[in-house]
């Protein structure tokens, strides 16, 4: 045991993350190929410590800040799982609650939570062109307060989900297939379906595939965007996976074609998301307090929508894959054919066929976070992990010491 946590901090030697001390984590393309393996490397061993009953509290106390414009179940109690893992308390900004409803600025807001914050997260991913946008105001308002002498430190800013990428979905993503093939070099050449699915329902974000084929392509996948004619994701992110396989030695292609998409992959990812252009539309229509348009909108996209029915993860689509056993991804929840819809991403079968791995995939997103904030926070992590072993406080007293 001592040895393979051992391994992890060696694992970082050779590895430069030192642009990571005291930076916010906005976006997987921001951060370099050592920065990314190096959060990966910590998640495993916090993992570890976790696993060992010991505490790998690096905060005596201290606070951490949540902020969900959206719906969330699994990322906000990751994050919050994740901050207490490391020893942060975590208060949520309820905006209705707040004097944010009154016409408080990004700028007050900002410094009036961070006044003992050292971590904030914030989930936006509703209206294209706002949420990575506000996330990097709060940011910037937030160092401008330290600059200024307002604030003892700056706190990191995670995101948590905007609009251009979901980096600790992708990333716990990651770290689940680079588990499933032992290890990152042997996801090299595997062949990864990132697909559009029928869903009963409108505008969802789309930032789980933006973030997949940005941070995939990365490690030499091959990686396939596939979706019906219409749906097409944000144009940048799509260039920035053709020039990311470029460089890795794999391969970025689209295609039209959920059966070729699956054929012979190595991992499938089926998920429903909505035509850039709509988003767009939706948000120019919300700034217009245009209700009456938007539930126009809304019924287009539907109807929409119904007409590809048949993108749906069945038994058969399954069975085009690689040996017929292909890793199936979802980010969670997914619309379950006949059990939360009539009709859906995916069927009952193929689900509770991978249930168990599906779990296990979204298991990796508390220690993908706290990753990222130990990294930001303690300054010198190799050490900070030893003494974190060395010292080797149990988290609760073992059953044999009660």
């Amino acid at each position: 045991m001592d040895d393979l946590f051992h391994s992890y901090i060696d694992k970082l030697c050779g590895l430069d993350y030192s642009k990571l001390d005291e930076n916010d984590f906005l976006h997987t393309w921001d951060k370099t190929d050592d920065e990314l393996r190096s959060i990966m490397i910590v998640a495993d061993a916090l993992r570890f410590l976790r696993q060992q009953n010991l505490s790998s509290r690096i905060f005596d106390s201290g606070l951490a800040v949540s902020m969900f414009r959206d719906n969330s179940t699994r990322t906000r109690f990751s994050f919050a799982s994740a901050c207490n893992l490391l020893g942060l308390e975590v208060q949520d900004l309820d905006e209705g609650k707040s004097q944010i409803a009154h016409g408080e600025t990004t700028r007050e807001t900002a410094n009036m939570i961070s006044f003992m914050a050292d971590v904030i997260g914030i989930r936006d991913d509703m209206f294209i062109g706002r949420g990575g946008r506000f996330m990097k105001e709060v940011s910037d308002a937030a160092k401008e307060g330290f600059d200024d002498g307002i604030l003892e430190q700056k706190p990191m800013l995670v995101n948590l989900q905007c609009d251009e990428d979901h980096p600790t979905q992708a990333m716990a993503d990651l770290m689940h297939v680079a588990h499933q093939f032992g290890g990152l070099e042997n996801l090299k050449g595997k062949k990864i379906a990132m697909t559009w699915a029928y869903s009963p329902s409108y505008g969802k974000p789309l930032s789980v595939p933006q973030g997949v084929v940005s941070l995939f392509s990365r490690f030499g996948m091959d990686v396939v965007l596939a979706h019906p004619e219409g749906y097409d994701i944000i144009p940048e992110a799509e260039e920035r996976a053709a020039r990311y396989a470029k460089a890795s030695g794999g391969s970025f292609r689209k295609v039209d074609s959920m059966e070729e998409a699956f054929k012979d992959a190595d991992i499938v990812y089926p998920k429903s998301w909505a035509p850039f252009d709509a988003m767009q539309r939706r948000t120019e229509l919300y700034d217009m307090h245009n209700g009456a348009a938007l539930d126009v909108l809304e019924q287009e996209l539907l109807a929409q929508n119904a007409e590809y029915k048949d993108w749906e993860c069945c038994e058969d689509m399954m069975a085009l894959t690689k040996d017929g056993n292909a890793t199936y991804l979802h980010c969670l929840p997914a619309d379950i054919s006949d059990v939360s819809c009539v009709r859906g991403e995916v069927t009952r079968q193929v689900f509770d066929k991978y249930r168990d791995s599906l779990y296990k995939q979204a298991s990796f997103k508390p220690y993908v976070i706290a990753a990222m904030i130990f990294l930001a926070k303690s300054h010198n992590p190799r050490r900070a992990l030893l003494s974190l072993w060395e010292r080797g406080t149990e988290r609760h007293p073992a059953a044999g010491n009660v």
